[in-house]
């Protein structure tokens, strides 16, 4: 007897999202011209694939997308991985990243404080960097070296993971004359994004599941 798929990816019909039922999937694909959507077996594989976008999802090679088979019960994300974060200060509007390696927390870069700033801005800049660092194998620990351009980088920002596969930073920030060099970092990002292309799978950590992401600061 064939599995029934619980959760269905629509990347491009009426309404792209993460559905939990096949009427669902029906109803935002059933005559839209060139519709793209896909089962899968859990929520968290389902919205990986999502924010994957399907000519993201479909270049990836089958072991890759192995990556995308977290169970929703699974105590532990894929490892080895690299992990990123970004911290907001909510009386300063000051923002800081960094990216470390996922199971060790090994610091790989911290940037900031920058001020009137946004934490999905500092979400976004922190994918960024970390994808360059893995396309120059630049400052890497020899372990990521070998895995570099197929290790999977997680963000517990579905925005910011948007705005990647995006290659654009949809913010409503305001430009100041305290946040020039803010804008000056993320117009040169997405510079890059739009040069550059990377195999490097773009995952969802899970909170709620896993706990706080390994570059979390610690100031909650």
């Amino acid at each position: 007897m064939a599995k029934k798929n619980k959760y269905y990816v629509v990347w491009v019909g009426y309404k792209p999202g993460v559905y939990d039922s096949w009427s669902a999937c029906q109803l935002q694909t059933k005559g839209f011209p060139g519709a793209k959507f896909k089962g899968f077996d859990t929520k968290i594989l389902a919205e990986n694939a999502y924010n994957e976008g399907f000519i993201g999802y479909e270049k990836l090679s089958p072991s890759q997308k192995v990556l995308f088979s977290v169970d929703d019960n699974s105590p532990k994300p894929v490892y080895p991985s690299l992990a990123v974060d970004a911290a907001w200060n909510t009386a300063t509007l000051e923002m800081e990243y960094r990216g470390v390696v996922a199971q060790t927390g090994t610091e790989l870069f911290k940037q900031g404080p920058y001020p009137d700033a946004t934490n999905n801005i500092g979400e976004f800049l922190a994918i960024v960097h970390v994808l360059a660092m893995l396309s120059k194998g630049m400052g890497l620990p020899d372990s990521i070296m070998k895995i570099r351009e197929t290790i999977p980088v997680y963000s517990d920002s579905k925005t910011a993971i948007s705005w990647v596969r995006n290659k654009r930073a949809n913010t409503k920030l305001k430009p100041t004359a305290k946040n020039r060099l803010l804008f000056n970092l993320v117009a040169r990002a997405e510079n890059w994004l739009r040069e550059n292309s990377w195999k490097n799978p773009l995952l969802k950590w899970e909170t709620k599941v896993w706990g706080e992401i390994p570059a979390d600061f610690g100031r909650k």
